[in-house]
């Protein structure tokens, strides 16, 4: 339960935050607890994490702000483990180095700031550009499917943590508006709400307006870079040979051919018109 101090601040830090978000960030207490925060981050232009959208949660001491929160991100994004904690000068991990002047919206921007570096630290991953804007682009659908656990959803919440297997509930709780946006979202680009990939569609087409029937890459079952980067070399060559015959693969071994016979038969004739002269 918070201090009465702890509750004062965080009433007044919900307020400040409400009439003034910082950038890319959004961000309230539970009705339940005003220890426990919920944010959403909005991936930033020019990197691999826009356009997504990530959900976490700030759980506070009973005696903030003199000691920092847990933190943590629950939807996957290529940069920190999901619902793990992590280990910030501004978490919990160094109660030391918190300076109680920090406020809920400079914890979210420094953690923002620390998303879009490449610094590591206990509670991150490495990913490449490309894993980062996959997770980018399935954020949405994660976020209100818990990961497509929607379908059978079972007990996963645990106190300041949050598991795929809730089904979404814990997001569609907290973030109901939002929650909506997501759905709606899903049914614009016809994306499949257990597997968060787009639907085939009959002729061959996945997804809206898809238009192209050719080989897909399918880095989505691949779990490496470089099993990524094997999928996209096989994945051009099929489509390169897809249509195309014998002839056609072999058209620079005929055409050397022919011209090899050509001048044979050149020389063939320029030699018998001489002899007969």
């Amino acid at each position: 339960m918070a201090t009465r101090a702890a509750h004062k601040r965080l009433t007044r830090e919900y307020k400040t935050i409400s009439e003034n978000p910082p950038p890319y960030i959004t961000a309230h207490p539970s009705e339940s607890n005003i220890l426990e925060w919920h944010y959403v981050i909005t991936g930033p232009e020019d990197t691999p994490y826009h356009g997504g959208q990530y959900w976490g949660t700030l759980m506070f001491p009973p005696n903030y702000p003199f000691a920092p929160p847990a933190i943590r991100m629950h939807t996957p994004s290529g940069r920190f483990q999901p619902s793990s904690r992590l280990c910030l000068s501004i978490s919990d991990f160094h109660p030391r180095s918190f300076n109680p002047a920090w406020e809920v919206s400079t914890i979210l921007i420094g953690l923002l700031s620390f998303m879009t570096s490449e610094e590591m630290t206990t509670g991150s991953v490495s990913a490449t550009e490309a894993e980062r804007k996959y997770h980018a682009a399935r954020s949405r659908w994660w976020n209100s499917t818990g990961g497509g656990s929607h379908v059978k959803a079972t007990s996963g919440q645990q106190k300041g943590n949050v598991k795929a297997g809730d089904g979404g509930a814990k997001f569609r709780a907290e973030w109901p508006e939002l929650d909506k946006e997501n759905w709606e979202w899903m049914n614009q680009h016809n994306i499949d709400p257990a597997t968060g990939n787009p639907r085939t569609v009959p002729g061959g087409a996945s997804g809206a307006g898809a238009a192209s029937c050719g080989p897909q890459l399918g880095l989505a079952a691949t779990t490496g870079s470089g099993h990524q980067a094997q999928a996209v070399v096989d994945a051009v060559v099929q489509q390169r040979n897809a249509g195309r015959g014998w002839l056609f693969r072999n058209k620079l071994v005929l055409a050397g051919a022919a011209i090899f016979i050509y001048v044979l038969i050149a020389r063939l004739l320029g030699a018998g018109g001489v002899s007969s002269s």
